[in-house]
């Protein structure tokens, strides 16, 4: 197939997922064309079977903000038509839902069908798609997309609960490439690369996010503070956005920045991952929670919020521990229990591992993409 994705190419994990999507139906043997304003962060030097199609938006002094979601139709339209694309699958419904739709209706003028798939992701539906001035475009696209999918059933469930969804929802949860995170399997090289973090007596905690609110960093500050008094420990914050000045002045003012280091964006997560003993994720709301998912396949157990679909990927005291919003003192003790208990900190690792392999491996769940994309082609012909 010929398959045309958007996304946004930030540090998030919509953009995580679509890129490692487009990379992953590639190795498939797929003809992958990202459309987007920038070349996606991850995408870097695996381009084989991968174009990338940059849209240049216009700026014009009539213009207060610059239209790129037209922009970005018309780029949808003239990539689809000179590459003979099967189909679009756009992520994140806000604004590249609408784009494709308006590119569909551009060349269907011309007698060519271009179906497209609307990946909902998160803050999309429940924050800024309830903002009334995009509700009801977003809503409508949704309706029109030749089919939808969700990354978790919470995500499915709220989608029809505040815009009124009526279309089915296909519910393909976020992967991970379980040959590319995975622990370390020379434990030599693993103490070398820890020193570079931490002394043989410390634990490693991280947090890894695009820092924007709803990710509550400071938290993480907060839970490492009352772990660091009690055990000898570093923080490690994988990671940039809004947040991270706020971050930076909490460990300066409790008298930490020396044991917190915020090592910014990393291409390769997947080389600092499994040096980390806790990932701590005490977000406001996540509709998924890739980065666990991550943590997890290198046997990295997470400590995070229970809230939206983080139920649905971490088994609570089996393969991490959930706590409820704003609970610093919980997390900071579950942290220091399980640093204490090495024998359950190892079966939790062993068992995320697991989970990982089983059930969310690239292998597992980028043929269901590709068989729901059989299908939307077949409904197509029909």
């Amino acid at each position: 197939m010929r398959i045309g994705i958007t996304c946004y190419p930030t540090y998030g994990g919509s953009g995580v997922v679509a890129t490692e999507l487009g990379i992953e139906l590639a190795a498939l043997g797929h003809e992958v064309h990202f459309i987007s304003y920038s070349p996606p962060f991850r995408l870097s030097g695996r381009d084989e079977g991968i174009s990338y199609h940059e849209v240049p938006v216009s700026s014009y002094p009539l213009f207060e903000f610059p239209p790129y979601d037209l922009a970005l139709a018309s780029r949808m339209a003239e990539v689809a038509e000179f590459n003979e694309l099967d189909l679009l699958h756009v992520h994140y419904a806000i604004p590249h839902s609408v784009s494709a739709l308006l590119a569909r209706q551009m060349l269907a003028v011309r007698g060519r069908r271009l179906p497209f798939v609307t990946t909902l992701h998160g803050t999309d539906i429940t924050l800024v798609g309830l903002d009334r001035c995009y509700l009801p475009i977003t809503r409508y696209a949704i309706q029109e997309s030749d089919g939808v999918t969700s990354i978790s059933n919470y995500l499915k469930e709220k989608t029809v609960e505040y815009f009124g969804v009526t279309r089915p929802i296909e519910v393909i949860g976020n992967f991970v490439n379980c040959d590319v995170y995975r622990p370390y399997k020379d434990e030599a090289r693993k103490a070398e690369a820890r020193k570079r973090l931490a002394a043989p007596e410390e634990a490693i905690l991280m947090h890894l996010s695009n820092f924007r609110p709803v990710k509550r960093v400071v938290d993480a500050v907060k839970i490492f503070a009352q772990v660091e008094r009690e055990t000898p420990a570093q923080l490690v914050m994988v990671g940039d956005g809004p947040d991270r000045s706020a971050a930076e002045w909490l460990a300066h003012d409790l008298g930490i920045h020396s044991k917190v280091h915020f090592v910014g964006k990393l291409e390769r997560v997947n080389e600092v991952l499994p040096l980390a003993d806790i990932l701590l994720m005490p977000s406001e709301l996540e509709s998924f929670g890739l980065a666990a998912l991550e943590a997890m396949a290198c046997k990295v157990p997470s400590l995070a919020t229970r809230v939206g679909g983080v139920p649905e990927l971490i088994d609570d005291g089996v393969t991490g521990l959930l706590y409820e919003v704003g609970d610093i003192g919980g997390m900071a003790r579950g942290a220091l229990s399980l640093l204490k208990d090495r024998e359950r900190l190892h079966a939790m690792r062993e068992a995320g591992r697991k989970t990982a392999q089983k059930r969310f491996c690239s292998t597992l769940v980028v043929p269901h993409y590709v068989n729901y994309y059989k299908q939307v082609l077949a409904w197509e012909r029909d």
